[in-house]
């Protein structure tokens, strides 16, 4: 999977098509990335003992399919390359060529 932790994203379809955010957690096995303050639902708490049920609004994991990165340098929504320099693996901007 191409994208990391700490990459900014655009998501591509969906209710929140058109949103950037930040990625705060990837799953690499799962092929999902969460991304902040996208993708927000509300989920239903039930009441136990003292504590009273509410409802509450968190983050739900996007797909990798549904984002695409968005390059620090040139501000575009791009595709990541890898290439080999002094021997070290890097990512670098199919656009811009620039190392990410």
């Amino acid at each position: 999977m191409k994208i990391r932790k700490g990459d900014k994203i655009k998501v591509l379809s969906g209710n929140w098509r058109s949103k950037e955010g930040v990625v705060s957690k990837s799953f690499p096995k799962r092929g999902r990335v969460l991304v902040e303050g996208v993708n927000l639902v509300k989920k239903h708490i039930k009441a136990r003992g003292s504590s009273p049920g509410s409802i509450i609004t968190v983050e739900r994991a996007l797909d990798v399919s549904k984002v695409a990165f968005v390059c620090p340098n040139c501000s575009k929504s791009a595709r990541i390359g890898y290439g080999l320099k002094d021997g070290k693996k890097y990512r670098f901007c199919k656009k811009c060529k620039a190392a990410v």
